[in-house]
């Protein structure tokens, strides 16, 4: 493929889907994404789209949304993998608040193994995931059906969570960086989300690597409100991503990382915390004063090792 045709072909999954990934983009085009690079490069200098990290999005896509049916086809393997360590968080008789997002929709799917757990939801993606796990109950608010992203949104999904006290709220969104943690582009969606935090001892956002370093209109979450990040583990050149990490485990965010083994298949598997799984090396550990490492990234196994998944220390290993 000639580099006109190759960068027309990725103009053209940019317009049709808002926002697209670097590796997906390699994939469609049949190229390494060195070369990919290189296109979005030359693409960005046309003024016919801008450039994230790890992928790329239409111009003014800072307030730009894409719909289900185009978030549903992005970085699938990632939000699998992401989607089956999150789950290894969950135990028996928990009671949980899970917002909207196609990652949440694939944690959901996993969730349904659980016995004895309650799920509050403002999203219908989620409850008809669990509507036939008869060992969960799921709990939905009220709200307005917001159509691009079938979640339940307004005032009446915001009061519906008053009083309401959960163990941890598993959230996603648009965007996550260090400075302002994690956004979305729509304002309805964004206060139900911070009402789910509110009703929350414990933050979990799942966000996969193209999502790093990217901030959209709205906050949802500071990142002083968020216990643990669980995410993918960015390509080897994606040094923004690997940084952007480092900075939000030097501000106290567990960090937890689904490793090249966790299982893709997008399917119903073995039980959460059975998958092969490993850390990824970041840059520029801290030491604390004795010479040990700080608390910096989480151990996807210490997951399983530690009952009640309550460990906040883990090692980093140099990159």
């Amino acid at each position: 493929m000639f580099a006109a045709e190759r960068r027309q072909l990725i103009l053209e999954m940019v317009r049709a889907n808002g926002a697209v990934s670097l590796r997906e983009l390699a994939r469609v085009v049949q190229t390494s994404e060195v070369t990919v690079r290189r296109d979005v490069r030359a693409l960005e200098a046309e003024g016919l789209l801008d450039r994230r990290h790890g992928g790329a999005v239409l111009p003014g896509g800072f307030t730009r949304e894409s719909g289900f049916p185009q978030k549903s086809h992005l970085s699938t393997a990632e939000k699998t993998a992401i989607a089956d360590l999150a789950a290894g968080l969950v135990g028996e008789g928990e009671a949980i608040v899970v917002g909207a997002g196609t990652t949440t929709q694939e944690l959901a799917r996993r969730l349904a193994r659980v016995p004895g757990l309650t799920v509050v939801t403002n999203s219908l993606l989620v409850a008809q995931a669990l509507a036939h796990a008869n060992r969960v109950e799921v709990v939905m608010t009220g709200g307005t059906l917001r159509g691009s992203n079938y979640a339940l949104v307004g005032s009446g999904a915001e009061q519906s969570l008053q009083g309401l006290r959960v163990s941890r709220a598993f959230l996603s969104g648009s965007g996550l960086t260090a400075e302002r943690g994690l956004s979305t582009s729509n304002m309805l969606s964004a206060s139900v989300d911070r009402a789910l935090v509110q009703a929350a001892a414990e933050v979990v956002v799942l966000a996969d690597h193209t999502k790093l370093g990217s901030d959209t209109m709205f906050q949802t979450v500071p990142t002083e409100l968020i216990t643990r990040l669980v995410t993918d583990e960015p390509p080897l050149h994606d040094e923004r991503a690997a940084a952007e990490l480092q900075s939000l485990a030097d501000q106290g965010v567990e960090i937890t990382v689904a490793g090249p083994g966790a299982d893709a298949s997008g399917g119903d598997g073995p039980p959460p915390g059975s998958r092969p799984r490993r850390d990824m090396p970041l840059p520029g550990q801290r030491r604390t004063q004795n010479g040990g490492l700080g608390p910096q990234l989480r151990s996807a196994s210490a997951l399983a090792d530690v009952p009640g998944e309550r460990a906040r220390v883990a090692d980093l290993r140099r990159r």
